[in-house]
């Protein structure tokens, strides 16, 4: 089975061989990316290529509509690694436009669990509600719900504690909001950046 993808994967690996034969013994001795990707899920927003990286350069964590939820233990894990043991510089929470992850959480339709996962950009909707309804665009009102979210997702992580530890004790890390077009392959910096607050 997936016959497929295993043919795709080995071309894929003497490609990279024939490009450069010492990639993969460099992988194998380290991983010390600089980089934090905290993203979506979604299939056509993949983290290493969207930036153009090799495997090794970007610890990644990925899930529905780049939530980062202080009660998340998945994504506390993912956090606690990439600050304290891989000491990274750059924590970047990417949200993307179009993302199916966004509309669920306000189109009123009932999907399950993933109702509860979604619960926190309900919330951010009901406190900007009267400015995104006064949005009379659909896709304009949830990109904006997506900009708000990554937003909200950036305070998260820059409030956490493993992020508010590594500052007290000097650690340079910055954590960026960003979206990512699907439409046009660009990211968007959201300019809402948090670094240690003696930096500024």
């Amino acid at each position: 089975m997936l016959d497929h993808l295993k043919a795709k994967n080995r071309a894929w690996a003497e490609r990279k061989l024939s490009a450069d034969p010492g990639f993969f013994k460099r992988l194998i001795t380290q991983q010390a990316p600089q980089y934090l990707w905290i993203g979506c899920s979604d299939s056509r927003v993949p983290a290493n290529e969207i930036v153009d990286l090799d495997p090794g350069e970007l610890f990644v964590h990925r899930n529905v509509a780049n939530l980062a939820p202080p009660q998340d233990a998945n994504y506390l894990s993912v956090l606690q690694f990439a600050v304290d043991v891989l000491k990274v510089k750059h924590i970047m929470v990417v949200g993307h436009y179009g993302c199916g992850g966004i509309a669920a959480a306000v189109d009123g339709k009932r999907r399950g669990l993933v109702d509860h996962w979604l619960h926190p950009i309900r919330e951010i909707y009901g406190e900007n509600r009267a400015a995104l309804d006064a949005t009379p665009d659909s896709e304009t009102r949830l990109n904006r719900l997506c900009e708000l979210n990554v937003i909200r997702q950036v305070k998260n992580v820059a409030s956490d504690v493993f992020v508010q530890d590594a500052w007290a004790r000097g650690q340079d890390i910055w954590v960026h909001g960003w979206v990512y077009s699907v439409a046009n392959g660009i990211l968007r910096d959201l300019e809402v950046t948090a670094g240690r607050p003696d930096f500024r």
